[in-house]
């Protein structure tokens, strides 16, 4: 952010070139709006500084020219600025319409960060056949996916307006505040908790190219939602959750790394599940919870003991998810676990991710 105030700054001197009444106060409450926003991303940086810039409104036509002046480079040939959407590009630019776009500016579009692909292509695209800033572009996509927790019904009750539960002491109180009068009934509906949701990831050479991807998906999970335990594996079994727990995903990202000493190393699927049903899956982690698998399943050790493994985890969890990058693969490890799986998902693109978010609150009542 420092490197990026002095452009903030510069955008500033050019509105008060322009005549609006930008004082340093304002310019400073800009930063911090930008600061706590996206300052890659030109629709955040456009209305922080429309809040806090414009205080007139006859002011927002010559705000919009001087803005397009600066960060695009787009003069004035476009009289007003067109509805801004926050997209899921690679740096979420200005939205623009197509007739106001030439394709002199698609062609340079430095000075936005545009992605070289469309969106829809890039979460249709699989991890591995990306390129590294497609890759990039991928990781601020998945930062921002909006995950809901599966949720449960409890056993214990709430007030409520409706509700299949009639509030007997309720609608007798209010019978003797009356008088004997008869009142209405009041109604009770059971109280509703998140559910555990634990992310299993595999993190072996042969997932080189989707458990970065998969980290960023836990991540998001976890600013989502407070019951969320993440673990990692290759040939053993790494607790991750506290790595996870930093406002910045890349100082997470990298805390994480560090702790997960087997890393594109080898692959042990049944031996690492094992590991988690004993001493994290028995103390009740899992008990009535989500657990997220993210595998090809191509294990080297015993199958007998993955098979057992699944077969625990199963029984113990609410539901089992499993997310092969390759759902179509036969490996044996796949088969041996199949049986014991709930939902198979795709993970080999952003789309699977996004298919998975919307599955788990699905998952609350099944």
């Amino acid at each position: 952010m420092p490197e990026f105030a002095g452009v903030l700054v510069g955008f500033g001197r050019a509105l008060r070139a322009e005549g609006l009444a930008v004082g340093t106060g304002d310019v400073l409450t800009y930063c911090r709006a930008a600061a706590r926003l996206d300052p890659a991303d030109l629709v955040d940086v456009y209305w922080a500084g429309r809040v806090t810039l414009v205080r007139r409104r006859e002011d927002i036509a010559r705000y919009d020219t001087v803005f397009r002046a600066y960060f695009l480079d787009a003069g004035d040939d476009h009289p007003e600025l067109p509805a801004l959407t926050a997209t899921w590009e690679s740096d979420a630019v200005l939205s623009l319409a197509e007739s106001a776009t030439s394709a002199e500016e698609q062609e340079t579009p430095d000075a936005a960060g545009l992605a070289a692909s469309t969106v829809d292509s890039l979460r249709h695209k699989a991890f591995g056949a990306c390129t590294p800033e497609e890759l990039a572009a991928i990781r601020r996509m998945t930062v921002r996916l909006r995950l809901t927790p599966p949720r449960r019904r409890t056993r214990r009750t709430r007030p409520a307006r409706t509700g299949p539960i009639p509030d007997l002491r309720r609608t007798v109180r209010e019978t003797l505040r009356l008088f004997g009068e008869p009142a209405r009934l009041h109604r009770r509906r059971r109280r509703v908790r998140p559910r555990p949701l634990t992310l299993i990831l595999d993190v072996s050479g042969s997932m080189a190219d989707y458990s970065r991807a998969l980290l960023q998906f836990a991540y998001s999970a976890g600013r989502a939602a407070t019951h969320v335990e993440v673990f990692c594996f290759g040939t053993r079994l790494s607790r991750i959750t506290d790595e996870l727990r930093t406002r910045d995903v890349d100082e997470a990202l990298d805390r994480a790394a560090k702790v997960v000493f087997d890393w594109d190393g080898g692959t042990r699927i049944g031996a690492s599940l094992a590991e988690f049903v004993a001493t994290w899956g028995r103390r009740g982690r899992c008990r009535g919870g989500i657990v997220v698998v993210c595998s090809d399943g191509l294990d080297r050790g015993d199958p007998e003991v993955l098979a057992r493994a699944a077969e625990r985890l199963s029984r113990l969890c609410h539901r089992l998810v499993w997310t092969n990058p390759h759902p179509g693969g036969d490996s044996l490890g796949m088969s041996v676990v199949r049986p014991h799986v709930d939902v198979l998902v795709s993970g080999q693109d952003l789309r699977g991710l996004e298919e998975l978010a919307a599955l788990l609150p699905a998952l609350e009542r099944s």
